[in-house]
Protein backbone atom coordinates (compact mmCIF):
# COMPACT_ATOMS: atom_id res chain seq x y z
CA UNK A 1 0.00 0.00 0.00
CA UNK A 2 1.51 3.44 -1.03
CA UNK A 3 2.53 5.42 1.90
CA UNK A 4 -0.26 8.32 3.26
CA UNK A 5 2.10 11.38 1.60
CA UNK A 6 1.90 9.26 -1.41
CA UNK A 7 -2.21 8.69 -1.42
CA UNK A 8 -2.51 12.64 -0.38
CA UNK A 9 -0.71 13.66 -3.04
CA UNK A 10 -2.27 11.67 -5.64
CA UNK A 11 -6.03 12.86 -4.55
CA UNK A 12 -7.35 15.99 -6.65
CA UNK A 13 -7.18 19.64 -4.39
CA UNK A 14 -10.03 20.76 -6.49
CA UNK A 15 -13.49 18.63 -6.47
CA UNK A 16 -14.77 17.99 -9.93
CA UNK A 17 -18.52 18.54 -9.24
CA UNK A 18 -18.24 22.09 -7.48
CA UNK A 19 -17.60 23.27 -4.15
CA UNK A 20 -20.26 21.83 -1.08
CA UNK A 21 -20.00 19.75 2.07
CA UNK A 22 -22.33 16.83 0.98
CA UNK A 23 -18.61 14.81 1.00
CA UNK A 24 -17.40 15.99 3.93
CA UNK A 25 -20.29 15.71 5.83
CA UNK A 26 -21.21 11.95 4.31
CA UNK A 27 -16.91 11.08 5.65
CA UNK A 28 -17.48 12.99 9.13
CA UNK A 29 -20.94 10.64 9.70
CA UNK A 30 -18.85 6.75 8.64
CA UNK A 31 -16.11 8.73 11.15
CA UNK A 32 -18.65 9.09 14.05
CA UNK A 33 -18.34 13.03 13.08
CA UNK A 34 -15.11 13.53 15.14
CA UNK A 35 -15.64 16.86 14.92
CA UNK A 36 -18.29 17.09 17.34
CA UNK A 37 -16.30 16.05 20.20
CA UNK A 38 -14.62 19.27 21.00
CA UNK A 39 -14.95 23.08 20.83
CA UNK A 40 -13.05 24.97 17.81
CA UNK A 41 -11.29 28.45 17.12
CA UNK A 42 -12.30 28.66 13.37
CA UNK A 43 -9.94 31.29 11.46
CA UNK A 44 -11.04 32.58 8.37
CA UNK A 45 -9.65 35.56 5.77
CA UNK A 46 -7.37 36.23 3.59
CA UNK A 47 -4.07 37.14 4.81
CA UNK A 48 -2.44 35.65 8.43
CA UNK A 49 -4.62 32.67 8.85
CA UNK A 50 -1.45 30.54 9.47
CA UNK A 51 0.15 32.73 12.48
CA UNK A 52 -2.84 33.27 13.58
CA UNK A 53 -3.89 29.97 14.01
CA UNK A 54 -0.83 28.71 15.56
CA UNK A 55 -0.89 31.73 17.87
CA UNK A 56 -4.17 30.29 19.32
CA UNK A 57 -3.11 26.70 19.38
CA UNK A 58 0.40 27.84 21.50
CA UNK A 59 -1.53 30.14 23.48
CA UNK A 60 -4.33 27.86 24.88
CA UNK A 61 -1.29 25.08 25.18
CA UNK A 62 0.53 27.21 27.16
CA UNK A 63 -2.44 28.08 29.28
CA UNK A 64 -2.92 24.10 30.41
CA UNK A 65 -4.90 22.98 27.55
CA UNK A 66 -4.61 19.90 25.32
CA UNK A 67 -4.42 21.76 21.86
CA UNK A 68 -4.95 20.85 18.42
CA UNK A 69 -3.76 22.72 15.06
CA UNK A 70 -4.91 22.65 11.60
CA UNK A 71 -2.97 24.26 9.29
CA UNK A 72 -2.56 24.36 5.04
CA UNK A 73 -0.64 24.64 3.14
CA UNK A 74 2.35 23.20 4.38
CA UNK A 75 5.91 24.59 3.54
CA UNK A 76 8.46 21.46 5.19
CA UNK A 77 5.80 18.53 4.63
CA UNK A 78 2.40 17.50 5.20
CA UNK A 79 3.00 16.32 8.65
CA UNK A 80 3.11 20.60 9.46
CA UNK A 81 -0.40 19.99 8.83
CA UNK A 82 -2.01 18.17 12.06
CA UNK A 83 -0.55 19.33 15.77
CA UNK A 84 -1.87 17.53 18.78
CA UNK A 85 0.22 19.03 22.34
CA UNK A 86 2.18 21.23 20.50
CA UNK A 87 3.42 18.83 18.50
CA UNK A 88 3.11 17.19 15.01
CA UNK A 89 1.08 14.04 14.74
CA UNK A 90 1.37 11.01 13.75
CA UNK A 91 1.01 11.64 9.85
CA UNK A 92 1.13 8.35 8.74
CA UNK A 93 -1.76 6.98 11.86
CA UNK A 94 -3.93 10.16 11.13
CA UNK A 95 -4.59 9.47 7.21
CA UNK A 96 -4.70 5.57 7.79
CA UNK A 97 -7.78 6.53 9.79
CA UNK A 98 -10.02 7.57 7.13
CA UNK A 99 -8.39 6.48 4.19
CA UNK A 100 -10.84 3.78 3.28
CA UNK A 101 -13.74 6.13 3.96
CA UNK A 102 -12.51 9.04 1.95
CA UNK A 103 -11.55 6.73 -0.80
CA UNK A 104 -15.39 5.28 -0.64
CA UNK A 105 -16.84 9.09 -0.86
CA UNK A 106 -14.46 10.57 -3.25
CA UNK A 107 -12.94 12.92 -1.12
CA UNK A 108 -10.74 15.28 -2.59
CA UNK A 109 -7.39 16.42 -1.32
CA UNK A 110 -8.44 19.19 1.73
CA UNK A 111 -11.49 16.98 2.86
CA UNK A 112 -9.36 13.73 3.30
CA UNK A 113 -6.54 16.34 5.18
CA UNK A 114 -9.29 18.13 7.36
CA UNK A 115 -10.74 14.73 8.46
CA UNK A 116 -7.68 13.08 9.17
CA UNK A 117 -7.34 16.05 11.67
CA UNK A 118 -11.06 16.11 13.20
CA UNK A 119 -10.35 12.59 13.82
CA UNK A 120 -6.84 12.58 15.22
CA UNK A 121 -8.57 15.47 17.67
CA UNK A 122 -11.17 13.93 18.94
CA UNK A 123 -8.90 10.41 19.45
CA UNK A 124 -6.58 12.82 21.49
CA UNK A 125 -9.26 14.09 23.27
CA UNK A 126 -7.97 17.20 23.09
CA UNK A 127 -9.87 20.31 24.69
CA UNK A 128 -10.10 22.73 21.80
CA UNK A 129 -8.49 22.43 17.88
CA UNK A 130 -7.49 25.73 16.34
CA UNK A 131 -8.67 25.59 12.63
CA UNK A 132 -7.48 27.75 9.54
CA UNK A 133 -9.60 27.30 7.06
CA UNK A 134 -8.69 26.46 3.42
CA UNK A 135 -10.71 28.39 0.59
CA UNK A 136 -13.33 30.67 1.55
CA UNK A 137 -15.59 29.16 4.45
CA UNK A 138 -19.59 28.96 3.64
CA UNK A 139 -18.27 25.68 1.39
CA UNK A 140 -15.10 24.91 2.82
CA UNK A 141 -14.65 21.67 4.66
CA UNK A 142 -13.54 23.22 7.55
CA UNK A 143 -17.40 24.51 8.09
CA UNK A 144 -18.28 21.43 10.12
CA UNK A 145 -16.81 22.75 13.74
CA UNK A 146 -18.18 23.49 16.88
CA UNK A 147 -16.71 26.77 17.07
CA UNK A 148 -16.66 28.77 20.01
CA UNK A 149 -14.75 31.56 18.97
CA UNK A 150 -14.28 32.45 14.68
CA UNK A 151 -11.79 35.02 13.20
CA UNK A 152 -11.71 36.81 10.37
CA UNK A 153 -8.34 38.00 9.91
CA UNK A 154 -8.90 40.53 6.81
CA UNK A 155 -10.70 40.42 3.32
CA UNK A 156 -8.79 40.73 0.07
CA UNK A 157 -9.87 39.85 -3.55
CA UNK A 158 -8.53 36.58 -4.13
CA UNK A 159 -10.43 33.06 -5.61
CA UNK A 160 -13.18 35.69 -6.61
CA UNK A 161 -14.36 33.08 -9.33
CA UNK A 162 -15.28 31.12 -6.04
CA UNK A 163 -16.03 33.33 -3.28
CA UNK A 164 -17.48 36.33 -5.57
CA UNK A 165 -16.02 40.11 -6.97
CA UNK A 166 -16.07 41.93 -4.35
CA UNK A 167 -14.47 42.04 -0.90
CA UNK A 168 -18.48 42.02 0.81
CA UNK A 169 -19.15 39.41 -0.89
CA UNK A 170 -16.18 37.62 0.01
CA UNK A 171 -16.19 38.49 3.41
CA UNK A 172 -20.24 37.47 3.65
CA UNK A 173 -18.81 33.68 2.24
CA UNK A 174 -16.11 33.88 5.11
CA UNK A 175 -18.38 34.86 7.80
CA UNK A 176 -20.65 32.11 6.85
CA UNK A 177 -18.77 30.42 9.69
CA UNK A 178 -19.99 31.44 12.27
CA UNK A 179 -22.45 29.83 14.45
CA UNK A 180 -25.00 31.55 16.82
CA UNK A 181 -23.43 32.47 19.98
CA UNK A 182 -20.14 32.33 19.43
CA UNK A 183 -17.59 35.06 19.72
CA UNK A 184 -16.38 36.82 16.46
CA UNK A 185 -13.09 38.57 16.58
CA UNK A 186 -12.48 40.74 13.10
CA UNK A 187 -9.40 42.72 11.82
CA UNK A 188 -11.09 45.18 9.95
CA UNK A 189 -14.22 46.89 11.36
CA UNK A 190 -16.15 47.34 8.32
CA UNK A 191 -17.47 43.66 8.23
CA UNK A 192 -18.98 44.21 12.13
CA UNK A 193 -22.27 44.80 10.33
CA UNK A 194 -22.25 41.44 8.57
CA UNK A 195 -20.83 39.38 11.19
CA UNK A 196 -23.85 40.17 13.47
CA UNK A 197 -26.31 39.80 11.14
CA UNK A 198 -24.96 35.86 11.63
CA UNK A 199 -25.95 36.43 15.13
CA UNK A 200 -22.74 36.00 17.19
CA UNK A 201 -22.65 36.48 21.11
CA UNK A 202 -20.32 38.85 20.98
CA UNK A 203 -18.00 40.75 18.18
CA UNK A 204 -14.46 41.91 18.97
CA UNK A 205 -12.64 44.14 16.77
CA UNK A 206 -8.77 44.37 17.31
CA UNK A 207 -6.96 47.36 16.11
CA UNK A 208 -3.74 46.82 14.89
CA UNK A 209 -5.22 44.33 12.87
CA UNK A 210 -1.79 42.14 13.61
CA UNK A 211 -1.79 38.21 14.08
CA UNK A 212 -0.27 38.14 17.50
CA UNK A 213 -3.18 40.51 18.50
CA UNK A 214 -5.98 38.60 16.93
CA UNK A 215 -4.89 35.13 18.19
CA UNK A 216 -4.60 36.53 21.54
CA UNK A 217 -7.79 37.86 21.50
CA UNK A 218 -9.65 34.30 20.32
CA UNK A 219 -7.81 32.50 23.05
CA UNK A 220 -9.15 34.96 25.30
CA UNK A 221 -12.55 34.85 23.95
CA UNK A 222 -11.85 30.96 24.33
CA UNK A 223 -10.84 31.11 27.76
CA UNK A 224 -13.41 33.70 29.19
CA UNK A 225 -10.50 35.19 30.58
CA UNK A 226 -7.41 38.31 28.86
CA UNK A 227 -3.80 36.34 28.61
CA UNK A 228 -1.16 37.46 26.27
CA UNK A 229 -0.76 35.74 23.09
CA UNK A 230 1.92 33.65 22.33
CA UNK A 231 5.09 34.44 20.51
CA UNK A 232 5.19 32.00 18.02
CA UNK A 233 7.20 31.45 14.33
CA UNK A 234 5.67 29.11 11.46
CA UNK A 235 7.87 27.94 8.49
CA UNK A 236 7.60 30.50 5.29
CA UNK A 237 5.71 33.31 7.21
CA UNK A 238 8.02 36.55 7.83
CA UNK A 239 11.04 33.55 8.06
CA UNK A 240 13.82 35.46 8.35
CA UNK A 241 17.44 33.29 7.29
CA UNK A 242 20.91 34.35 6.46
CA UNK A 243 20.56 36.54 3.30
CA UNK A 244 17.47 35.62 2.47
CA UNK A 245 13.69 36.31 4.08
CA UNK A 246 10.66 34.03 2.96
CA UNK A 247 7.32 34.58 3.09
CA UNK A 248 4.10 33.63 1.30
CA UNK A 249 2.55 36.86 0.88
CA UNK A 250 0.45 36.21 -2.26
CA UNK A 251 -1.74 39.61 -1.89
CA UNK A 252 -1.38 43.47 -2.41
CA UNK A 253 -2.40 43.47 1.26
CA UNK A 254 -0.38 41.31 2.67
CA UNK A 255 2.78 42.58 0.99
CA UNK A 256 1.90 45.65 2.22
CA UNK A 257 1.97 44.21 6.36
CA UNK A 258 4.96 42.61 5.49
CA UNK A 259 7.09 45.41 4.27
CA UNK A 260 6.51 47.14 7.78
CA UNK A 261 8.46 44.39 8.92
CA UNK A 262 11.39 43.78 6.45
CA UNK A 263 14.57 45.25 6.08
CA UNK A 264 15.68 46.75 2.79
CA UNK A 265 15.55 43.63 -0.21
CA UNK A 266 17.99 43.62 -3.06
CA UNK A 267 16.08 40.82 -5.34
CA UNK A 268 13.08 39.40 -5.38
CA UNK A 269 11.63 35.92 -6.72
CA UNK A 270 8.50 35.25 -7.18
CA UNK A 271 5.85 33.07 -8.45
CA UNK A 272 1.99 33.24 -8.03
CA UNK A 273 -0.92 31.03 -8.82
CA UNK A 274 -2.89 32.15 -11.69
CA UNK A 275 -6.61 32.98 -9.49
CA UNK A 276 -3.95 35.63 -7.77
CA UNK A 277 -4.15 39.35 -8.71
CA UNK A 278 -1.00 39.31 -10.32
CA UNK A 279 -0.50 42.79 -11.34
CA UNK A 280 -1.71 44.39 -7.89
CA UNK A 281 1.16 42.38 -6.10
CA UNK A 282 3.83 42.99 -8.20
CA UNK A 283 2.88 46.77 -7.82
CA UNK A 284 3.43 46.42 -4.49
CA UNK A 285 6.47 44.07 -4.35
CA UNK A 286 8.18 46.86 -6.80
CA UNK A 287 8.00 49.25 -3.94
CA UNK A 288 10.38 46.54 -2.31
CA UNK A 289 13.50 46.23 -4.65
CA UNK A 290 14.73 46.85 -7.77
CA UNK A 291 15.39 43.20 -9.17
CA UNK A 292 12.96 40.21 -9.77
CA UNK A 293 13.73 36.98 -10.82
CA UNK A 294 10.52 34.85 -11.99
CA UNK A 295 9.75 31.18 -11.46
CA UNK A 296 6.89 28.35 -11.43
CA UNK A 297 6.30 26.51 -8.63
CA UNK A 298 5.25 23.04 -8.53
CA UNK A 299 1.53 23.57 -8.39
CA UNK A 300 -0.86 22.86 -11.34
CA UNK A 301 -2.16 26.73 -10.98
CA UNK A 302 1.08 28.40 -10.97
CA UNK A 303 1.61 31.18 -13.67
CA UNK A 304 4.23 30.49 -16.01
CA UNK A 305 7.64 32.67 -15.89
CA UNK A 306 6.70 33.91 -18.88
CA UNK A 307 3.19 35.53 -17.37
CA UNK A 308 4.76 36.46 -14.08
CA UNK A 309 8.14 38.29 -16.19
CA UNK A 310 5.62 39.50 -18.73
CA UNK A 311 3.61 41.84 -16.06
CA UNK A 312 6.77 42.62 -13.92
CA UNK A 313 7.90 44.41 -16.78
CA UNK A 314 5.79 47.12 -16.14
CA UNK A 315 6.95 47.75 -12.70
CA UNK A 316 10.28 46.94 -12.26
CA UNK A 317 13.63 48.04 -13.66
CA UNK A 318 15.33 44.45 -13.80
CA UNK A 319 13.58 41.29 -14.76
CA UNK A 320 14.56 38.05 -15.15
CA UNK A 321 13.15 34.59 -15.65
CA UNK A 322 14.04 31.40 -14.53
CA UNK A 323 11.79 27.95 -14.49
CA UNK A 324 13.76 26.14 -11.33
CA UNK A 325 12.81 27.64 -8.37
CA UNK A 326 16.07 26.65 -6.49
CA UNK A 327 18.63 28.60 -9.98
CA UNK A 328 15.93 31.22 -9.62
CA UNK A 329 16.94 31.82 -5.57
CA UNK A 330 20.64 31.55 -6.83
CA UNK A 331 20.27 34.04 -9.57
CA UNK A 332 18.82 36.27 -7.34
CA UNK A 333 21.14 36.35 -4.47
CA UNK A 334 23.90 37.13 -7.00
CA UNK A 335 21.86 39.85 -8.19
CA UNK A 336 21.08 41.57 -4.97
CA UNK A 337 20.72 40.93 -1.30
CA UNK A 338 19.13 40.46 0.98
CA UNK A 339 16.60 38.39 -1.46
CA UNK A 340 13.01 38.39 -0.48
CA UNK A 341 11.42 34.93 -1.44
CA UNK A 342 7.71 35.40 -2.15
CA UNK A 343 4.17 35.19 -3.97
CA UNK A 344 3.04 31.43 -2.92
CA UNK A 345 4.06 29.20 -0.05
CA UNK A 346 3.65 26.40 -2.39
CA UNK A 347 6.95 27.89 -3.79
CA UNK A 348 8.25 27.81 -0.49
CA UNK A 349 7.44 24.51 -0.03
CA UNK A 350 9.25 23.36 -3.07
CA UNK A 351 12.37 24.71 -1.88
CA UNK A 352 12.18 23.06 1.15
CA UNK A 353 11.44 19.85 -0.60
CA UNK A 354 14.72 20.42 -2.65
CA UNK A 355 16.66 21.61 0.45
CA UNK A 356 16.24 18.61 2.63
CA UNK A 357 16.67 16.71 -0.47
CA UNK A 358 20.12 18.17 -0.71
CA UNK A 359 20.97 17.45 2.98
CA UNK A 360 19.78 13.44 2.68
CA UNK A 361 22.45 13.16 -0.39
CA UNK A 362 25.25 15.46 1.50
CA UNK A 363 24.61 12.53 4.53
CA UNK A 364 24.73 9.67 2.40
CA UNK A 365 27.70 10.68 0.74
CA UNK A 366 29.51 11.29 3.56
CA UNK A 367 27.96 8.14 5.28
Amino acid sequence: MRSATDWIESLSPWPEDGFGLRRMRALLADLGNPQQAFPAVHVVGTNGKGTTTRTVEETLTREGLLAGGYYSPHVTGWPERIRVGGAEADFERALGGVRPRAVAVGATQFEALTAAALLAFAEAGVDAAAVEAGLGGRHDATNVLRSRVVVLTNVGLEHTEVLGASREAIAREKLAVVRPGSTVILGEAEWEGLAREQRPGDVVVVQPDDNAALGGAAASAFLGRPVEPADVSLPGRLEFREGEVRDGAHTPEAVRYIARQLPTIGALVVSMLEDKNLDGTLRELARLAPVIVATRSAHPRALSVEAVARCARSHFPVVEAIDDPAAALARAHELGSPVLVTGSLYLLADLSKREEQSVRCRNLVSG
